[in-house]
């Protein structure tokens, strides 16, 4: 199988980084590596790494610094830049993908020898009906998260790019200084222009907070328009629907519902990101008792082994 690397750009995320490098390691493959890149962090967020690298010594997460400059771009470059693996994946410090990630990314890449990119759908952990709403992102992104005629654009929440992809692109990607454009749909179009083909996996799944939805209306509009300044960058390109148009017709209930839902989690003491994918995990877990009893020898074979 090919390995795969995870990089997690973290700005000030010592809300979640911990349940996200829980969930990045609690695998049913372990990551090749796990790189975290703190970009000029103000709280504990490097703390909070640290301390979980001493108290998960097998597990590969590692923390590297990108200080030279503020940004998303900068740190995701960085971490792009000094991972190993064949496959690197990429998502948010708030983001904890589900159990069978890495093994489900290895295996795109692996039996698609073409495939250059991979997304896949999310789940909103922090909103209700969280199963019912990751079928209604796959039904979308799958449908109209696309350009150039249906390719699919990687999604910065749920990505991963082959190395050799990365190197290709890595010098011609947007520094976008200005800030006004949409990191992963930069990335996803670069790799069209050059012919790389990027795949959409539904097995390929992350879940991830629907906090966006709780910003400011005049903010949201903002984080909006960067669809249309991305694919002005790249005149070359074109899309057929524009997810923005939903996502904008979306915003005012779930702007009225997440803190309300927000209030009924608190109120219930129940960490949203760490219950994403339990169910999940306990079978993981399970399976791996199993098989660790399976292989324990009985008292009779361990004496007849060591007489």
């Amino acid at each position: 199988m090919l390995t795969v690397s995870i990089i997690i750009p973290a700005w000030n995320e010592s809300e979640r980084i911990r349940d996200c490098l829980l969930n990045a390691t609690r695998q049913t493959v372990m990551p090749y590596e796990v790189l975290v890149v703190d970009n000029r962090s103000t709280d504990n967020t490097c703390e909070i790494v640290e301390q979980f690298i001493a108290e998960h010594p097998e597990a590969p997460v590692k923390l590297l610094h990108q200080d030279d400059e503020q940004g998303l771009i900068p740190t995701r470059n960085y971490g792009l830049n000094h991972a190993t693996g064949d496959v690197l994946g990429r998502f948010d410090a708030d983001c904890m993908i589900r159990p069978d990630w890495v093994e489900v990314v290895s295996g795109i890449f692996t039996e698609d020898p073409e495939a250059m990119g991979a997304t896949g759908p999310v789940m909103y952990y922090d909103m209700p009906s969280r199963h019912f709403g990751l079928r209604g992102d796959n039904s979308l992104r799958k449908r109209i998260y696309r350009a150039d005629g249906g390719q699919p654009l990687l999604f910065g929440s749920n990505m991963a790019l082959r190395a050799s992809a990365w190197r290709q692109i890595a010098d011609e990607v947007c520094r976008d200084k200005a800030d006004m454009m949409h990191e992963d749909i930069d990335i996803s179009l670069h790799l069209m222009g050059k012919d790389l083909k990027t795949v959409y996996s539904p097995r390929m799944i992350a879940a991830m907070s629907a906090r966006r939805m709780d910003t400011s209306l005049s903010s949201f509009l903002n984080y909006m328009r960067r669809f249309k300044n991305t694919f002005n960058a790249h005149p070359q390109h074109w899309r057929r629907h524009k997810p923005e148009i939903l996502f904008t017709a979306m915003y005012p209930a779930m702007h009225l519902f997440y803190p309300v839902w927000q209030k009924v989690l608190n109120t219930a003491d129940i960490n949203p990101a760490e219950a994403a994918w339990i169910n999940e995990q306990m079978e993981l877990a399970e399976a791996q008792g199993k098989k660790l009893y399976a292989e324990t020898p009985t008292d009779e074979e361990w004496d007849a082994k060591h007489e």
